[in-house]
């Protein structure tokens, strides 16, 4: 991107790098010298993604994990809950979204095999059809269809076709009009600004100051401003950066036109994720020569000679241990990456001393059992006034290929909504204070009680607390309701001016490089697509520095409309001059 040494050129690879996507094993790194070695660091989609590239590539490849691979992607079994020959129930970290505007991801996804899959796990990919908007206070709930069915009026039940005008005129009637011209406005600002007014204008303008949001309702304020920044990223709403949430807001729209997207807007797995993906994924990577390292932790980088000459790390057994190799790929979350970037490191890269103040928020899932189904709706729930920034999804309805209580638990579970909870520093309406100073069962009754104020307020009762079996927190939390909660897996977030601080997949160390969402990506967000886009990354400057010669990984641009084109050109030569964008008229 233009202006901090990182152009959209050099997300691409020349003329070779359509060679990658075909997943050919054993390409030859020519000019890497025989047997080259590589330790990739961490084994979250980023750790995984670089060990997928550079072992089809022919490079000897070691992935040290200290916990299991997948990250915060994986999802893990509830111990002790499964009987009578049944797998344990589900759990994760908290659920997510293949968003149709990723395609760095799926392309990986497509080169790992499954079985009876023509395009391996990509198959396993399902759309989600609906999203459903959940008020408070007694109005109807608005239910939005994302993808349409042969026969889009077939769901629409007289019923639930009065209800849908209803919430339709109410959400119209609590948003005033001028309001939601002030939002098409501001969004048509985004999308007809140049890079250069993006990375520097809008990267240091909040999304509340971008939207004009001071004095705007609270449907204003909750629909349109902090949807985008707390349910998607976690993100503190008043200091967002207008750059990342315009950017998400701008794919999102473009995906819903059937513009520049590769697939639906919507996506989830079919399966558990490690039914789905993970487990495939680590099976493909054995069968591709990867070895892991499961249960090592990383302690220390060290620096001689102005290179990464070893790695202390801590086996499963607790002995520490120096880890050697030619090249090194630290793909551990920025929370834990700064740890180990020792005084040497950050002398050797002084620019890896800003990445150190990035900032980290909780986010966190919790799984809620019910003894019958509970079909919410065909999708994501957003429950808009909760003060914890609430999102759910019914997991059941995705997984055609499992009976749940014959597969799962003790056969007296039907389902399971998986909550992600966003916001753990605001009160809670049951007990009054933020998740953090809660204990994991009040938590789990705060919960269900914003649910219910959400999904029970217009006079039917959609979730019965009565069916609850049980319910699972991410285990990454520990210490709730104590004086020092912990998350061993927070979420890096987008603050202004955030940008400037993310580093580069290379470092000034030759032989390190870096990959997670928290390094620069086309995707100016913490996701999935930029984990996997940043490992690619990273792998190409490896391949740069080795001087081979293998295809290079094909890093996709975000979809641009020809039609903004000559107004972002315009826009560019104004906002040189110092002047406003050409339709910034508040």
């Amino acid at each position: 991107m233009d202006g901090f040494g990182l152009s959209r050129r050099t997300f691409l690879t020349g003329a070779g790098a359509g060679l990658a996507g075909l997943g050919l094993p054993g390409i030859a790194a020519a000019g890497s010298g025989p047997g080259a070695t590589v330790a990739v660091l961490g084994g979250g989609v980023a750790g995984l993604t670089a060990a997928h590239e550079l072992a089809e590539r022919g490079f000897s490849v070691t992935l040290y994990e200290r916990r299991a691979l997948g990250g915060k992607c994986r999802s893990m079994p509830v111990p002790g809950t499964g009987h009578g020959g049944r797998r344990d129930l589900p759990g994760e970290h908290g659920f997510r979204i293949f968003f149709g505007f990723y395609q760095d991801l799926p392309d990986t996804l497509r080169r790992i095999p499954f079985p009876g899959n023509a395009n391996g796990v990509h198959d396993n990919l399902v759309p989600a059809s609906e999203f459903l908007a959940s008020f408070s206070g007694g109005r109807e709930d608005l239910r939005i269809p994302l993808t349409l069915p042969d026969d889009p009026l077939a769901w629409l039940t007289p019923d639930a076709l009065l209800r849908q005008v209803r919430a339709a005129v109410e959400t119209a009637f609590h948003l005033p009009p001028h309001e939601a011209a002030v939002f098409a406005q501001r969004v048509l600002v985004y999308l007809t600004s140049c890079e250069e007014r993006r990375l520097n204008q809008w990267e240091h303008t909040t999304w509340p100051d971008f939207l004009r949001a001071r004095g705007k309702s609270e449907d204003y304020q909750r629909i349109f401003v902090y949807g985008p920044t707390r349910v998607l990223s976690s993100t503190r709403t008043d200091n967002a950066s207008a750059h990342t949430a315009g950017l998400v807001t701008e794919q999102v729209l473009f995906t819903l036109l059937g513009r520049g997207g590769e697939g639906p807007l919507d996506r989830v797995l079919n399966l558990p994720t490690n039914e789905a993906w993970i487990d495939p994924w680590e099976r493909h990577l054995r069968g591709l020569g990867v070895e892991f390292r499961l249960g090592w932790s990383v302690e220390d980088l060290v620096v001689d000679g102005g290179r990464i000459s070893a790695v202390r790390t801590r086996d499963p057994e607790g002995r520490s241990q120096a880890v050697e190799a030619d090249y090194y790929v630290c793909a551990l979350p920025v929370d834990h990456a700064r740890r180990v970037w020792n005084a040497d490191l950050l002398a050797a890269d002084p620019r890896l001393r800003d990445a150190t103040t990035l900032e980290t928020q909780w986010m966190a899932g919790l799984m809620l059992y019910f003894d019958r189904p509970t079909p919410l709706v065909h999708g994501h729930v957003s429950y808009i006034h909760g003060p914890w920034s609430l999102s759910s999804i019914s997991q059941a309805a995705f997984w055609p290929a499992r009976d749940f209580p014959a597969d799962y638990g003790d056969g007296g579970v039907a389902d399971c909504v998986s909550v992600i909870i966003s916001d753990w520093d605001e009160p809670g309406v049951l007990f009054g204070r933020p998740a953090k100073q809660l204990t994991e069962e009040q938590i789990v009754q705060e919960v269900l009680a914003q649910l219910k104020q959400h999904l029970d307020d217009s006079g039917r009762t959609v979730l019965d607390e009565s069916s609850l079996v049980t319910w699972f927190l991410d285990p990454g939390l520990t210490g709730l309701g104590g004086p020092n909660p912990v998350n061993a897996d927070e979420l890096v977030v987008q603050p202004v001016g955030s940008w400037r601080r993310r580093p580069t997949a290379r470092t000034a160390v030759p032989n390190l490089f870096l990959a997670g969402d928290y390094v620069r990506a086309p995707i100016n967000g913490a996701s999935m697509e930029a984990a996997n886009s940043t490992a690619r990354l990273a792998v190409n400057a490896l391949l740069d520095e080795a001087g081979s010669s293998a295809p290079r990984a094909v890093v996709h641009e975000l979809y641009r409309a020809p039609e903004f084109e000559l107004l972002k050109a315009q826009d560019e030569v104004n906002y040189r001059l110092g002047l406003p964008n050409a339709f910034d008229l508040l």
